[in-house]
């Protein structure tokens, strides 16, 4: 996992990558994989009174997550050691949008995942995807040195969609989210 350091200086202002995907004030909202808390506590801070609810594998990271988010003095989220795939365990009500940063490349069964998370989402819900643009690992520089995934594990907007959308979801909408990432806002379709 990279450090603050490295997160700081690929998003310097994590609240507005979160606000160009949606979120919003009196959300309640799944940082699913939420790593070290990058962006649990600025949502924390932007969906208050909302709630988050963060999850993570990794004891540690979920540790540190929850120190950022004392360190900030946030009381709306709550925290699971959890995989994602077992989401609907760990969150106690239907929520307005789950995101997944800096993850969905590394999932496997990423269908089976948008599946689990369709459940867990409000009817109208959002999943928000935050990925890696498809390009050599050797150019995506952060600190002088390659970062990011393997190359060959990258995703395309339209890959993405295609493991998504069968879930039942729509897209919404794609952006950039520079310098090396984009962001995807699929809707939970209602049968």
């Amino acid at each position: 996992m990279p450090d603050r350091d490295w997160w700081s200086a690929l998003w310097p202002d994590p609240e507005g990558v979160l606000e160009k995907l949606g979120i919003s004030s009196g959300m309640s909202v799944v940082d699913l994989c939420c790593g070290d808390g990058y962006f649990t506590a600025p949502l924390s801070r932007l969906v208050a009174p909302g709630r988050v609810y963060a999850l993570d594998l990794d004891p540690g990271m979920l540790e540190r997550a929850k120190e950022e988010v004392a360190r900030h003095g946030a009381n709306n989220c709550e925290f699971a050691l959890a995989d994602a795939r077992d989401i609907a365990k760990h969150v106690p009500a239907p929520v307005d949008l789950v995101l997944l940063a800096n993850t969905f490349h590394g999932v496997p069964e990423q269908t089976r995942l948008a599946r689990a998370l369709f459940e867990v989402l409000k009817p109208g819900g959002r999943f928000a995807i935050v990925n890696w643009h498809p390009i050599p690992r050797e150019e995506t520089s952060v600190l002088g040195e390659p970062r990011g995934p393997a190359t060959e594990m990258r995703m395309s907007p339209e890959k993405t969609g295609a493991v998504v959308e069968p879930a039942g979801f729509e897209l919404e909408r794609v952006m950039e989210l520079p310098p090396y990432h984009y962001g995807m806002v699929f809707v939970r379709k209602d049968r």
